[in-house]
């Protein structure tokens, strides 16, 4: 098999999970890859970036969470279906404007998500990975992502298993792949880190690939 090496020189196979308009940890952890897994047979587990992200609003950082329906405590992320009768929608696209409307690339991204958004998906995977396609499209990076099972890496022992490590409930100090890179964002004199890859998107557009890079940790 032929190394696989990524924009960064990198080479080598994570597992990880999917998540929704994932932080920048998140995509500097696939900057050091050359092909990820994701597993979407592992246990959905609430409350967590499988279904949440954070944004930077003129007041607060805001949480957007995806509702979703009614399930069995080991069921597989690939069953977990989107709750619609919620107007989640409406406040997600409402929020991203309200935050981002005057970031100078809002114009140019946002009418890719919400083309995404109006598609109404049923699955929480195929909307987490359609967005995904489209940040891993606009920051430029090019990727051998593969759905998989999560038995199907049994025995592989070269493939890095990060699973759950890149979540809402720890400290930034604890990053594996991530460092705090200021950029401009639209609101506030102090820089907030590790946000939505959309945060760092709609301000800094084409420049995004460079703050990412500059943002990975040295492993």
């Amino acid at each position: 098999m032929p190394e696989l090496v990524n924009i960064n020189g990198q080479s080598g196979e994570v597992r990880i999970e999917l998540q929704y308009m994932p932080c920048l940890e998140y995509f500097t952890c696939l900057l050091q890859y050359g092909r990820i897994y994701i597993d979407v047979d592992e246990r959905y587990v609430k409350q967590t970036y499988r279904n949440r992200c954070s944004v930077l609003t003129a007041n607060k950082i805001d949480t957007l969470t995806v509702p979703v329906k009614g399930y069995d405590a080991a069921s597989p992320t690939k069953d977990i279906l989107i709750d619609y009768n919620q107007d989640w929608t409406r406040r997600h696209l409402g929020c991203l404007k309200s935050a981002y409307g005057k970031s100078p690339f809002y114009e140019f991204y946002a009418p890719e998500f919400i083309r995404i958004y109006e598609k109404k998906l049923p699955y929480l995977v195929d909307l987490n990975y359609e967005l995904l396609t489209i940040c891993l499209r606009l920051v430029g990076i090019k990727k051998d992502l593969r759905y998989n099972l999560s038995g199907e890496l049994e025995g592989k022992i070269d493939v890095v298993n990060d699973m759950s490590l890149i979540n809402n409930k720890k400290s930034q100090n604890s990053n594996k792949y991530y460092q705090s890179v200021p950029y401009y964002q639209t609101f506030g004199n102090d820089f907030v880190s590790n946000l939505s890859i959309v945060d760092l998107l709609f301000n800094m557009g084409p420049e995004a690939k460079s703050v990412l890079s500059r943002s990975c940790k040295s492993q």
